[in-house]
């Protein structure tokens, strides 16, 4: 049995401990994650998203993943238009879509492209206005197509809300079964898993690296916590930090080239960086208290971190370089695991409220604070690329569950493999 808790060096105690959630690992069977929406709330803007023009020729329909990721984002009613199809190098009938609802629609087509490869041509219009949102063409080949219908979707999702989407990105997480621990990437929906590591021994606490080619994460193969980084496409993984004691809770510098780790090197948790072409660690923290957790800003001159200095486990920052901490959180007496949003304006942690372990989200700008979630021990958010979605682990019938929630708590989703246990999601973005 071992949680992120342990990993990330919490040492409030032993009721502290299970309170925030030392779940059993249950047997798993290895299967993909399933999405659902649990919860949505709000206007759905409607749109209309026939089949391409030509795409029966695909060996996969690209609309039927466009399809999916806007009804999973439960921003979007689906308009149906039956057989409609809408060349893109023609103006749309407005008309005829206004009159079964739809506010948007995609028209586009598939052809040929030589080499066994397709282009994808679409173009989104506003069927009230009658006018071009956004148009793209995208070359793909077979392997590429459910990539190239997650793009559409992002291209979509951020015509009509003004945000970039979360279709294109990537989740990590870590699955036991037995006494096997597999950490898996798939799709931000939890399909197309595949593993990247096994082990009889647990690991914990993956982090992406900015770019989305490496994996930093605990692994206690050793019989101790040892940092390695994994690059994801070739399986390669080198150690990071195997110092004396317990090595645990990277994060990755903005600029891919520092770790922040927590370290007992001198005798308590404390924060360090380590610089990886140097392959040296620089202590960063000296409170003489437990300094766990630690976390970039987006621009990489502060740490975000989980301290206990102020006599109860709460949230604070500090120049990177390391100096005179700030405390964040002030309300409640139990505020840790903090991630912080890619355009620095929000805060997630979990927050202990009566009892039970729940999401945050917190407005740096204002300070004020939403609890996101009603479940009852929440653990591990980290926000999506588009700091508009947070995924986190949770607890449901015994078992876990990874879930995410929108930032204003409109959107609730559930990640849940059947019979499985899933534990410690990280949020990245797909390679360039």
């Amino acid at each position: 049995m071992m949680q992120r808790a342990a990993a990330k060096s919490w040492q409030w105690g032993v009721a502290g401990l299970l309170a925030i959630g030392l779940f059993l690992w249950a047997s798993v069977a290895r299967a993909q994650l399933a999405i659902e929406i649990t919860g949505a709330s709000g206007r759905q803007i409607a749109v209309a998203v026939p089949y391409l023009v030509g795409e029966e020729s695909l060996p996969q329909a690209v609309t039927e993943v466009v399809r999916q990721d806007l009804a999973r984002s439960a921003l979007f009613r689906l308009v149906d238009v039956g057989l409609m199809r809408l060349p893109e190098d023609l103006p749309p009938d407005f008309a005829a879509l206004a009159s079964r609802g739809a506010e948007a629609a995609l028209a586009g087509s598939v052809v040929a492209a030589g080499g066994g490869d397709w282009e994808v041509r679409v173009r989104l219009f506003d069927t009230v206005r009658r006018t071009e949102l956004v148009g793209r063409a995208l070359r793909v080949n077979a392997s590429q197509l459910r990539w190239a219908g997650h793009r559409i979707a992002d291209l979509i999702y951020e015509a009509l809300t003004g945000t970039p989407g979360y279709f294109t990105t990537r989740l990590a997480y870590v699955v036991k079964s037995g006494n096997r621990y597999e950490l898996k990437v798939s799709e931000y929906d939890g399909s197309h898993a595949v593993t990247a590591l096994a082990s009889p021994e647990p690991i914990i606490s993956p982090a992406w690296s900015p770019d989305g080619r490496r994996l930093a994460y605990v692994s206690f193969e050793h019989k101790k916590p040892v940092i390695y980084i994994h690059e994801v496409a070739t399986g390669q993984r080198r150690v990071a930090a195997n110092f004396r004691g317990s090595n645990s809770a990277p994060a990755w510098s903005p600029d891919g080239q520092r770790l922040a780790v927590t370290l007992t090197q001198d005798g308590i948790s404390q924060i360090y960086v380590i610089d990886l072409a140097l392959n040296r660690a620089f202590r960063v923290s000296r409170s003489g208290m437990i300094d766990t957790e630690p976390v970039f800003s987006p621009d990489g001159q502060w740490l975000y971190f989980t301290s206990d200095r102020g006599g109860s486990p709460q949230i604070y920052r500090m120049p990177a370089t390391g100096g005179e901490a700030q405390r964040i959180t002030f309300e409640g007496s139990y505020n840790v695991s903090p991630d912080i949003a890619r355009d620095g304006k929000g805060l997630t942690y979990i927050s202990r409220i009566d009892g039970r372990f729940r999401v945050v989200y917190q407005d740096l700008q204002t300070n004020q604070r939403q609890v996101l979630t009603d479940t009852e021990r929440d653990e591990s958010p980290a926000f999506a690329p588009n700091g508009k979605m947070i995924v986190y682990a949770t607890e449901v019938g015994g078992r876990g569950v990874l879930a995410a929630v929108s930032t204003d708590g409109r959107v609730r989703l559930r990640l849940s493999a059947a019979g499985g246990d899933v534990r410690e999601p990280a949020w990245g973005v797909l390679p360039q």
